[in-house]
């Protein structure tokens, strides 16, 4: 029993300082991560390291871009308490729920075109280079403009055509940009299937930074 304590609470102890695993529900991400993929995120991001551009981020549902989760609903109530604990504690991933996988594009403060006649996104007039969209996908086809609120992020998808992300939700509190603080941490690695496990970098060799 002690030792099934001890490792409850260190696995507890690192879910909730140094890293999380969650399972992509979509193909929202494709190709960077396919759906069903599990990836971990590492705390640390934001946090005593700085989110950047370029970051793939999970965040909590700010409100309103997921439905209600049923997956459950059949689940005893053994069952639920078990599957709770194990998540509380970071034995098991959490599901897609309560939480999203996008990147980050704009950054606050920071005013979000779509697009140039060339069909770039621009960041305050500078056309963004997007070296991880898929050969032969738009930026978007949807035209926006933001700017992007202090302590706010604005979000994309990989696979913009199938990607209900920031332009979705223009409509809601933040324009579409989601609140910083809703970011539970930056996906650095994907782990299974083994055969999709390789390290999740920044794209950019000199990313901008968020400034507090």
């Amino acid at each position: 029993m002690v030792i099934v304590l001890c490792a409850l609470a260190l696995s507890l102890l690192i879910k909730t300082f140094f890293f999380q695993s969650f399972w992509i529900p979509s193909a929202s991400m494709d190709p960077t991560l396919q759906e069903n993929d599990r990836i971990l995120v590492t705390k640390w991001r934001p946090g005593p390291l700085d989110l950047r551009r370029g970051d793939i981020v999970v965040f909590k549902d700010p409100g309103g871009w997921l439905p209600a989760d049923t997956s459950s609903a059949d689940d005893t109530a053994f069952e639920a308490f078990g599957k709770d604990i194990l998540t509380f504690t970071g034995l098991l991933p959490e599901d897609a729920g309560t939480h999203l996988v996008k990147r980050v594009v704009g950054l606050p403060g920071e005013n979000v075109v779509c697009c140039t006649a060339e069909g770039n996104i621009t960041i305050d007039g500078e056309p963004l280079d997007e070296p991880y969209l898929p050969a032969g996908v738009e930026p978007s086809i949807q035209s926006f403009e933001r700017t992007i609120p202090d302590g706010y992020l604005w979000v994309m998808g990989d696979n913009r055509p199938h990607s209900a992300d920031s332009r979705a939700h223009m409509g809601n509190p933040g324009g579409g940009a989601i609140p910083l603080d809703s970011v539970v941490g930056t996906a650095f690695a994907t782990v299974w299937p083994l055969q999709h496990f390789h390290g999740i970098g920044n794209p950019y060799d000199d990313p901008d930074v968020v400034t507090e």
